[in-house]
């Protein structure tokens, strides 16, 4: 444990911003992963009511992604990464979707 009273002020702020980030981040992960499953369904069945469910989610996941570059959790290479890979795993379904119909 640091003795100097500005240290121990940096090891309060480093943990804050520490468990900050993490929340950021597997907020993150968890609305990519809802995306996920919302895209894998609307492929297995796809239906308007799935494709605005598949919607609504990439919305929510690009705001969060959005978010964590702006505040500097994400670099915005990696936001960007991210969000093409939504965009991708979109359009390789519907374009399965497309053939089978």
């Amino acid at each position: 444990m640091a003795n100097i009273k500005s240290a121990i002020k940096r090891i309060q702020i480093s943990e804050r911003n520490r468990l900050r980030n993490k929340s950021y981040k597997t907020a993150v992960k968890t609305l990519m992963k809802k995306y996920f499953d919302a895209v894998r369904q609307y492929a297995a069945e796809p239906t308007p009511e799935q494709m605005a469910l598949v919607e609504e989610r990439m919305s929510s996941a690009y705001s969060k992604i959005d978010k964590a570059v702006k505040r500097g959790v994400l670099h915005s290479n990696t936001g960007a990464r991210k969000k093409a890979r939504l965009a991708r795993v979109l359009k390789s379904s519907t374009q399965g979707a497309a053939q089978q119909a």
